[in-house]
């Protein structure tokens, strides 16, 4: 980023003190002419809030072409030529789940998926299993276990009905099941007041007051302690945002940033249990986590734009691009632990595979954290 032009008086204009080079010595303030271009401006201003200035470059280069050297040199001392670890990851993660989790969904015809016009069904269940059945007789082939799954689908079909009605209605078609199954030997009919009765408890407990309503019925000993009402009420909510279209899915995605400020921490916390012969210090092990994973999202941010809007993920191009990506995590990963662990090669591998295996612990602890405080905050 370009400097400005310089003031030929010696006189800092923050602080007043003796300014011997281009900056003063008391405050640090450059010794710039107050005037400058609308372009110098405006570079100046980003360059210093995301600090996107010749230090940006100066750590990009290497931190994605020598693994592991970027770390070794900040933990040496050799700080002035690089970027913050966490002002850089910061920076990076903002442009990264701006792009790439767009960048990453495939559309229906990338996965295959044939999308069909879905056509309106106006013949009731009964009408279907009647004509099945009627072309079964004819060849000969009713009775039996036929029947028997004839009067299953009904039943199933009847119970999908059943779903869609009022809590009264269904109220009142137990209460004939209920006479019907006292005065009948046929097992059917249980099952079927059984399936109904399960389907009216779940209606019953769509609200939490309906359900804590529905406790108090009951016999001090068969009511729910506070445990299960907890549960009970994280999915009566769940069950609700779920019917409105909501999916847990959907709402890690925007946790996301979130778990990967939890990742590193936790990642860095294995990683030093298990190679600290050589940087016994956790913030040694952290900074390495945060390089490793700034790479990565850079990588990331280069390569998924291509792949969605250029090539396609189904193209020969977009494969060897991913398969690039592959190989280039396993050289950086392998590289990284050899140079900052200083290992041989095949402890190296070795290493290799524990990280992975740590990455997926730490990722599930994290996805795990994260969901559960979801379920938690919406319940």
């Amino acid at each position: 980023m370009s400097a400005g032009k310089y003031r030929k008086e010696h006189d800092c204009l923050n602080c007043g003190s003796q300014v011997e080079t281009h900056y003063c010595s008391n405050c640090g303030q450059p010794n710039l002419e107050l005037k400058e271009s609308f372009w110098g401006f405006i570079s100046h201003s980003i360059g210093h809030y995301f600090h996107f200035d010749n230090k940006f470059f100066s750590t990009l280069t290497p931190l994605l072409t020598q693994p592991g050297k970027v770390t070794l040199d900040y933990l040496a001392g050799k700080r002035a030529r690089y970027i913050n670890p966490v002002s850089m990851y910061i920076f990076v993660s903002i442009v990264y789940f701006i792009i790439v989790p767009k960048a990453s969904i495939k559309t229906d015809q990338e996965e295959g998926v044939k999308i069909e016009q879905s056509k309106p069904v106006h013949i009731s269940s009964k009408l279907i299993t009647d004509s099945v059945n009627k072309e079964l007789t004819k060849q000969g082939i009713s009775n039996g276990f036929i029947n028997d799954a004839i009067s299953t689908v009904n039943n199933q079909l009847s119970l999908k009905e059943f779903r869609k009605r009022s809590f009264k209605e269904q109220e009142k078609i137990i209460n004939d099941l209920k006479i019907k199954a006292a005065n009948s030997k046929d097992e059917s009919v249980d099952e079927i007041l059984e399936d109904y009765q399960t389907a009216n408890l779940i209606k019953q407990d769509s609200t939490y007051a309906s359900y804590l309503a529905r406790q108090k019925l009951l016999a001090p000993a068969d009511q729910d302690n506070w445990y299960k009402r907890m549960l009970k009420k994280r999915d009566i909510v769940i069950n609700q945002k779920t019917s409105s279209g909501w999916t847990l899915k959907e709402e890690m995605e925007h946790y996301r940033p979130k778990q990967y400020f939890l990742l590193m921490p936790l990642l860095a916390l294995f990683i030093m249990l298990n190679f600290r012969r050589n940087h016994i210090f956790y913030l040694d092990h952290l900074i390495f986590t945060i390089h490793g994973m700034t790479a990565y999202f850079i990588v990331e941010i280069a390569t998924r734009p291509f792949l969605k809007y250029i090539f396609g993920y189904d193209s020969i191009l977009g494969d060897i691009i991913e398969i690039a990506v592959l190989a280039w995590i396993v050289w950086y990963l392998f590289k990284a632990l050899r140079i900052f662990y200083n290992r041989s090669v095949k402890a190296t591998i070795w290493k290799m595979l524990w990280l992975l295996l740590l990455y997926a612990s730490a990722f599930y602890i994290t996805e795990k954290i994260v969901s559960e405080t979801i379920y938690y905050v919406l319940a």
